[in-house]
């Protein structure tokens, strides 16, 4: 039977509307992680100027622990409210949120527990007494943030994205200024630790008001079964990120266990990360996971295909010349964001930074869309972890700082490659296939020849330029401080030869046909808009000066 026009033009406005909504909500918690993450890039620029290098290894070290434990720990429980909370009925609605809580409670207090009576079970693995005497404050900070994330979870699962955003700037906001001010005052990895107590104790307060006002009554609703519904639904999740966690950040612990307090800190800031790098392709990848799934269930592989190639499109343009240019400049980039006490982290970061060419590939959505490809990828990436730690763990006694990260980065491009040619196989991808990828080729060559012209710039002016820099703040400018010196001229040196980098690279770009007229129209917008706000301000500032 046909649906009628009206019922025809209700779905599709209602499918508009879906759309619209979505949109709206991946803007908002694109705006709060971009404004988060200026936030939060605060706190490892003022670490590495207030503490010395052994405390900041020794900072780096408990929060490396409470990281990893605030992800492995919970077992993606949390996550499992994006799946019930959209599906249920009320009162099933307040049993999941209690079920998570009080499964979040335990797990968090059963780690604090371990760490309070073995304390030296994680000050053994970075031989340091100071994270063994820290290490009851790093549990309980571990507990009170497995409870309190579930803040930023829930309002993105009960679809309140302007609520989510609200409260993920705010934290971010929180603890940048208790972190920053612990910095000011105490400067000592103990401190750090009271201020993350007293943020995650905020968030528990602003966690406790949420669920009461969304979901009155939550407390009374515990139901066993139905957790053992959401653990049967979230574990097999959990574990999958356990591995990618171990397969991403298990050389940090080897690192820790194998370098002093201070080289560690090296370390550490060399397998430095750019988040808004990061944040891009995990929005390109959250669109395309239920696009891929449809395109799927209609059996449209030549659709899935295109969509696949213009992602790696759009992703080589930015990534590419990133690459290149930090590539370029590497020793310039860290020593101006972690002073001149850890250039020797350039070497462990242009390693680190090789990662980034292989971002373009985009696989999760695909590999998603195929539930026997999720499960022999799970097993793959099993045996690459087990083949990564076997490798750390034998060659532990010789093995460089360059040499760890590169088994690290190695054991992601090798998860890359095999998830890559899984779905190459499994889309029957062939040379007649090249074609679609002829602009990520154009995008490479563009990036090569922007990054020549730069390198021949860089090397020729770098070291004079700094000195000037350096020269006429010290000398004119009467800035005294050593620290925001070489920060100003650093950033100057980086802002030349971005100058010398960007303009060649767009003209290569534009001249390749890589800048679509959508995007150029884009620009233009923006353009004029920066332009008309520069022509009032000049206008009134004539005005007021009349």
């Amino acid at each position: 039977m046909l649906a009628s026009p009206k019922t025809s033009a209700t779905s599709a406005a209602a499918g508009a509307s879906a759309k619209d909504s979505l949109r709206k909500q991946s803007f908002w918690l694109l705006t709060a992680k971009l404004v988060g993450f200026a936030f939060s890039f605060c706190v490892p620029l003022v670490v590495v100027r207030y503490l010395s290098q052994d405390e900041v290894g020794h900072y780096r070290a408990a929060f490396l622990v409470i990281a990893n434990a605030i992800v492995v720990l919970p077992l993606g429980v949390s996550m499992s409210a994006y799946y019930f909370l959209a599906r249920e009925t009320e009162e099933r609605r307040s049993a999941c949120i209690l079920n998570i809580l009080a499964f979040n409670f335990v797990v968090g207090g059963l780690a604090a527990l371990f760490f309070f009576l073995f304390p030296q079970a994680v000050g053994n693995i970075f031989h340091s007494s100071e994270i063994t005497r820290l290490a009851p404050m790093i549990g309980i900070v571990i507990w009170i943030w497995i409870f309190s994330s579930f803040l930023e979870t829930v309002a993105i699962a009960n679809q309140e994205a302007r609520v989510a955003t609200i409260f993920i700037i705010s934290a971010q906001f929180t603890k940048a200024l208790f972190m920053c001010s612990a910095a000011f005052i105490f400067a000592t990895v103990e401190s750090f630790l009271y201020a993350a107590i007293v943020q995650g104790a905020i968030q528990t307060a602003l966690l406790a008001w949420y669920l009461a006002s969304r979901f009155p009554g939550f407390w009374r609703k515990f139901d066993l079964g139905f957790l053992r519904e959401q653990l049967v639904y979230a574990v097999p999740f959990g574990l999958a990120g356990t591995l990618w966690l171990a397969q991403t950040e298990i050389h940090s612990w080897f690192a820790g266990h194998r370098f002093s307090p201070a080289d560690f800190a090296v370390y550490a800031y060399g397998c430095f990360e750019i988040p808004l790098i990061a944040m891009l392709a995990e929005s390109v990848t959250a669109v395309l996971i239920p696009r891929m799934n449809a395109l799927h269930g209609d059996n449209d592989r030549d659709e899935m295909v295109r969509l696949k190639a213009r992602a790696m499109q759009k992703l080589s343009l930015v990534y590419f010349p990133v690459y290149v240019f930090l590539l370029i400049t590497a020793n310039t980039f860290i020593t101006t964001l972690f002073t001149q006490k850890y250039a020797a982290s350039a070497s462990v970061f242009v390693v680190n930074i090789t990662l980034l060419p292989f971002s373009i590939l985009i696989t999760d959505p695909i590999v998603r869309s195929y539930k026997e490809l999720g499960r022999v990828f799970l097993f793959t990436r099993f045996f690459i972890v087990a083949a990564l730690v076997s490798c750390l763990y034998f060659m532990l006694d010789e093995i460089s700082m360059t040499g760890m990260i590169g088994l690290a980065v190695g054991a992601v491009i090798i998860d890359k490659l095999i998830a890559e040619a899984m779905v190459i196989r499994k889309l029957h991808l062939g040379v007649k296939d090249i074609h679609l990828l002829a602009n990520v080729g154009k995008t490479a060559f563009a990036s090569i020849l922007a990054g020549i012209a730069t390198y021949l710039a860089y090397t020729s002016f770098h070291a004079s330029l700094f000195a000037a820099s350096e020269g006429f703040l010290s000398n004119t400018a009467g800035i005294g401080k050593e620290s925001i010196v070489n920060f100003v001229s650093g950033a100057v040196v980086l802002a030349a030869s971005a100058f010398v980098f960007a303009p060649i690279y767009l003209v290569c770009a534009n001249f390749l046909g890589l800048i679509e007229d959508d995007e150029k129209n884009t620009f233009r917008r923006i353009a004029t808009k920066f332009l008309s706000v520069g022509d009032r301000v000049t206008e009134e500032a004539s005005t007021t000066a009349l």
